[in-house]
């Protein structure tokens, strides 16, 4: 694949705002890519990214990564737009300058300048954000409708299956040639960060979770969609506070041992109201704590069913929980609907002393990224002996498409 080749894919994939799977934008990028390989084309310098400031023919483009290029649209430049999900580039609409807006995502061709701070563009693809948030909200749909997640029990790659554990029941996920397989790297958060990925690199105890459709009796699915991770659970107290690397020291009441976690922009911190804390302590003692009434009591009752699991993908992408994901039983909200409303926290109010659960990338052996802190959970460790109950956060509570909290 040439270095053109590359780059339009490249595009492509960061462009899956939406959780648009990658097999349906291959076609997409082969038929580019025919057009992009043109005599000449090898010239031509590519840039993707976000639109962050249009000033006549002028667009500032926030890339991937690295500083804001400006873009300045030729007169003469072709300019079309394609639909998330479309698989062949015959369908692109032609659309004037004067269509792209603040926050679609494009890419453009032309004549770099030297020192790569400008390009002067002859072709932008324009995808807008309009549309993905549109196919976001299909796909976050589908996902809680055919969506099932749990802890993987066993790979078989010669068969192709992976079997899942949910709601202590096994779950066999089949695969086939078609199915889009991608996999968190050691230390993400986001799940536009999730890279494609094989069958073989799913192992025995990490999370997984499928979209695709399920037998009646609920045992296999044969999967459109697999993404896969292993992250930590940390429950204990905070031992340290360092706010100037953003970075807590928490004594892990499992491991005996302090485990150093690193807080970043895309973490999400939450404290659990005290109330809502009591309700669930006093469901994992056997307590009365069903009988209450109330949005926060129907989301603490359910939180049940997070507990006595590893962390695991209880959400679809772009919504907290959903009814029938996962195995749910019910139509009432899980947890992670609570999580949702639960108040944000900042780092400035966690203190030593202070009882959080946490969920983190696996990181290293010291520690990972945290993906989502909760702190205010004193009677929940004390009603919990076993470090197995204080699984109450998914690992995919943040980085879902779009950015919404959420995961696959």
């Amino acid at each position: 694949m040439n270095a053109s080749k590359r780059w339009f894919l490249k595009f492509l994939c960061g462009m899956c705002m939406a959780g648009i799977g990658l097999a349906s934008l291959r076609p997409v990028a082969d038929a580019s890519l025919a057009a992009q390989d043109a005599p000449g084309a090898a010239s031509m310098s590519r840039r993707i990214g976000a639109v962050k400031a249009i000033n006549g023919t002028s667009i500032t483009l926030t890339p991937e990564s690295g500083a804001d290029i400006t873009v300045t649209i030729q007169s003469t430049a072709h300019i079309v737009r394609i639909a998330p999900g479309e698989k062949n580039l015959k369908n692109a609409t032609p659309i004037q300058l004067q269509d792209i807006q603040v926050g679609d995502r494009i890419l453009v061709g032309g004549k770099a300048s030297d020192d790569n701070s400008s390009l002067a563009a002859t072709t932008v693809v324009v995808m807008k954000q309009s549309d993905l948030e549109a196919k976001h909200a299909q796909e976050r749909q589908d996902w809680q409708k055919r969506g099932v997640d749990g802890v993987a029990g066993a790979v078989d790659s010669a068969a192709g299956t992976v079997t899942i554990t949910v709601r202590s029941k096994n779950v066999v996920i089949h695969t086939s040639s078609t199915t889009v397989i991608r996999r968190y790297p050691p230390d993400s958060v986001k799940f536009d960060d999730a890279k494609p990925s094989t069958l073989q690199e799913i192992h025995t105890g990490d999370q997984v979770r499928a979209r695709g459709d399920r037998s009646a009796e609920g045992g296999e699915i044969s999967a459109e969609e697999i993404v896969s991770g292993t992250f930590r659970n940390i429950a204990g107290t905070i031992d340290s506070v360092d706010a100037s690397s953003s970075t807590l020291s928490v004594h892990d009441l499992l491991s005996k041992k302090n485990v150093l976690v690193k807080i970043t922009p895309d973490s999400q911190l939450h404290q659990l109201p005290p109330e809502i804390a009591q309700r669930i302590a006093a469901r994992l003692k056997g307590g009365a704590a069903g009988a209450s009434s109330g949005a926060g009591s129907t989301s603490a009752t359910n939180s049940q069913g997070a507990n006595g699991q590893n962390a695991k993908p209880g959400d679809a992408p772009g919504a907290a929980g959903g009814n029938g994901a996962g195995g749910h039983s019910g139509g009432a909200p899980d947890f992670q609907q609570m999580l949702g409303r639960i108040p944000v926290t900042t780092l400035a109010n966690l203190h030593k002393g202070d009882a959080v659960v946490v969920v983190s990338t696996e990181g290293t052996a010291d520690g990972g990224t945290v993906i989502t802190l909760l702190s205010g959970v004193e009677p929940i460790l004390r009603a919990a002996p076993s470090a197995s109950s204080y699984a109450l956060l998914t690992p995919w509570s943040v980085g879902a498409p779009g950015g919404d909290a959420g995961g696959p």
